[in-house]
């Protein structure tokens, strides 16, 4: 039963997001990238950076209002060193500038519109992911 309903909440979830992202890309003709947003919020002028804040918001009060209805518990924070997720996210942010764009803006934006540069970058991410998994779960015997 609680397999059931957590598949219906991920299916229901995926396709929010991909509605969320069909919107903006009709409404402003942007690309959900949630980095490109984030990054662009501290580049650009306040008037400029309306609708990017709407989104943002929108996904964090998306997730309290999904736990709310629900009432469903929040998932348990990182117990991992502050410096450690400091450097994982230092590295997300660095992959992100060089791979010109995040899992959400190649991932659901870029395949959805058949980009060849976002087909190859989620290949990637998701090679590379499978491949970090198993060497810390299996090589090194770290609980991931």
């Amino acid at each position: 039963m609680f397999e059931d309903v957590q598949f219906n909440t991920v299916l229901l979830g995926g396709g929010l997001i991909g509605l969320s992202s069909l919107i903006l890309f009709a409404c402003n003709g942007r690309i959900a990238g949630i980095c490109g947003m984030a990054f662009s919020l501290m580049a650009t002028r306040l008037q400029r950076n309306i609708w990017r804040m709407v989104f943002l918001v929108g996904l964090v009060l998306g997730s309290l209002a999904y736990h709310a209805v629900s009432g469903s518990p929040f998932p348990q924070g990182p117990d991992t060193s502050l410096p450690l997720l400091i450097i994982g996210g230092l590295l997300v942010g660095f992959g992100t500038s060089m791979g010109n764009g995040c899992t959400s803006g190649h991932g659901i934006a870029g395949i959805s519109r058949f980009s060849k540069r976002s087909i190859v970058a989620t290949l990637v991410f998701m090679i590379s992911a499978i491949i970090t998994v198993f060497i810390f779960k299996h090589v090194l015997g770290v609980a991931i």
